[in-house]
């Protein structure tokens, strides 16, 4: 695949010049059935899984028939743990269960890199030149944003761990931050802005080129 050339910005959203992204990775092709595969791995890989419920035999108490088999008048009753009792078991409840989903290596890197290349063809791939802040603080980054023409929902991905970054846009609604190396294709695919450091696409091409 040839490669891809997009503008190169700076954290005041002024330009820098152009940037040029690997065409394997960032103008591959796009299959939406892999997209769904990872997405859905995902979120099922987020459950818990440790729901619970009651059956009457482990609900306490019921032990004695609460009255007698025949001439009350009343329907037969063999214990008040049965489900239709107040404080009785629960039937069909859910138990604990592993919902976990496995993707397969090659499958996984296709659905990434599908997941990049749909950000680079709609616009929503904003490449700067380099991200760092000096400062434990919210306001430069909203700056950032606001100067980078950020939407709604934007991810911030750099190049390593930065606890400043990381930190300092905590509690703006709507804003993930995220390392090169560990990316996932939910997460991609769920922002409207996806602002990436020129360093963290240089990663991106080192582990999936």
């Amino acid at each position: 695949m040839p490669n891809v050339k997009v503008k190169l910005y700076d954290m005041s959203g002024g330009g820098a010049g152009e940037r040029e992204l690997n065409g394997d990775i960032f103008d591959a092709k796009v299959n939406e059935a892999l997209l769904h595969g990872a997405v859905r791995a995902y979120l099922l890989n987020q459950r818990v899984g440790t729901h619970s419920t009651l059956t009457r035999a482990e609900v306490r108490g019921g032990g004695r028939k609460p009255w007698r088999q025949k001439g009350t008048g009343r329907a037969r009753q063999g214990s008040t743990r049965s489900p239709q009792w107040t404080h009785g078991g629960v039937a069909f409840g859910p138990k604990p269960r592993n919902y976990r989903v496995s993707v397969n290596k090659k499958a996984r890197r296709a659905a990434l890199k599908s997941a990049l290349t749909s950000k680079v063809r709609g616009g929503e791939l904003v490449v700067v030149d380099s991200i760092s802040f000096d400062e434990f603080k919210t306001k430069p980054v909203i700056k950032m944003l606001n100067a980078l023409g950020s939407k709604k929902k934007a991810m911030i991905v750099v190049e390593e761990h930065n606890r400043k970054l990381i930190k300092s846009a905590a509690n703006i609604p709507g804003v993930k931050t995220a390392v090169a190396d560990n990316l996932n294709v939910y997460d991609i695919l769920n922002c409207d802005s996806f602002i990436v450091s020129s360093g963290a696409i240089d990663k991106i091409e080192e582990v999936y080129a």
